[in-house]
């Protein structure tokens, strides 16, 4: 029995997974995963409040949730001095980039993005039939000037910034990401990501200006916040747009939960700054482990750090393989001139002492394979 076509442009994409799991790694290589700091998670927890919340909305799973998201938005808007109207709740910043993609990318339309930049927006742009075109990036930094190049250039429809950066853990301060808004042509999107937004400098987030249409901010509550298995984030932006998510959003995509669960960590502001001063010692501590055996930890405005492995990508392969052996979870960036770094999340001290016990073992063994 012949398979129902496809459409022309589901026919021609791979059947992949953007990001491969740690699941997916134990179930292959049968080697328990000890530290989980591939995935820039936050181990340090959620509020103790959105524990609570979300134990207590579970008695009320039965029923469906709230499809307007309204006591989220609402709670956003206060925090961000923005209106209501003008933020759209999602699963996660992936669940919005889909979303955003759909809303304004056509078959063949051109979408500008950093080599090496965050994969699951390129999976989106590609599944709507979107063309993607590629900057290098400028040492550790996404090529801002670069960029506006090649939107102007190629009459982009959509341009991709992720400040504070994934894979490099870089930023540009706010001044800059405004000029670059500004020089954007109007018919450009700007999909500015924001996930790691709370650890940024305070000179590092511009201020929130919805009067642009062509600017859209997404947050997430992953990263500080400490619910990442939940997915839940928000998009900021001129309310035409955001408005316009209701044209296409699983109405009911933010479950009971999610949205008890994130109001309660709104909340609680005094646990968002411990979690930031937990991150901010488990980077020096992760800087420190790095220099001790003679590898380059990069500056960080996010709760990873990536680490320069002093060789080529293929050597930075094989130390990342050899922590896996050793049942470490950690990443590293694919694209030229950043491969030959390797990315690591940051965790309470049991997950650090694991690092500074396997980190010079997996060295040693990638050398020896060299």
């Amino acid at each position: 029995m012949s398979l129902p076509p496809f459409t022309s442009i589901v026919a021609g994409l791979p059947e992949t997974v953007p990001f491969v799991g740690p699941e997916a790694i134990e179930r292959r290589s049968g080697v328990p995963i000890r530290a989980r700091l591939g995935a820039n998670e936050s181990a340090f927890g959620p509020s103790p409040l959105a524990l609570q919340a979300m134990r207590d909305e579970a008695t009320k799973s039965w029923a469906y949730p709230d499809p307007e998201n309204h006591d989220l938005r609402l709670a956003l808007a206060a925090k961000l001095g923005v209106a209501s109207d003008e933020i759209a709740v999602g699963e996660g910043a992936d669940g919005l980039i889909g979303l955003a993609v759909r809303l304004f990318i056509a078959p063949g339309d051109v979408v500008v993005t950093s080599l090496g930049a965050y994969p699951t927006f390129n999976y989106h742009v590609a599944g709507y039939g979107g063309r993607l075109e590629y900057v290098r990036y400028q040492g550790v930094n996404e090529d801002l000037d670069g960029l506006l190049a090649a939107v102007i250039r190629t009459n982009a429809r959509m341009v991709y910034l992720a400040n504070p950066d994934n894979p490099m853990g870089s930023f540009w301060p706010a001044a800059a990401v405004e000029a670059f808004i500004a020089a954007l042509p109007t018919t450009c999107v700007l999909v500015l990501d924001e996930a790691y937004g709370e650890l940024a400098p305070q000179n590092g987030l511009p201020s929130i200006d919805t009067s642009r249409p062509n600017v859209l901010r997404l947050r997430s509550f992953s990263k500080a916040y400490g619910l990442a298995g939940m997915r839940c984030g928000y998009a900021i932006g001129n309310r035409q747009v955001t408005g316009a998510f209701n044209r296409v959003r699983n109405h009911f995509g933010v479950n009971r939960l999610v949205q008890a669960g994130a109001l309660a960590a709104l909340q609680d502001e005094a646990h968002l700054m411990r979690v930031c001063y937990q991150i901010e010692a488990s980077r020096q501590r992760i800087v420190s482990i790095s220099n001790s055996i003679g590898l380059n930890a990069l500056p960080s405005a996010t709760n990873f750090v990536t680490i320069d492995c002093g060789r080529d990508g293929a050597y930075a392969q094989r130390v990342l393989e050899e922590l896996g052996k050793l049942g470490m979870f950690v990443r590293k960036p694919m694209a030229p001139g950043l491969d030959q770094h390797i990315r690591i999340s940051a965790a309470p001290e049991a997950e650090m002492a694991i690092l500074e016990a396997t980190l010079p073992i997996a060295l040693r063994a990638a050398q020896g394979a060299s």
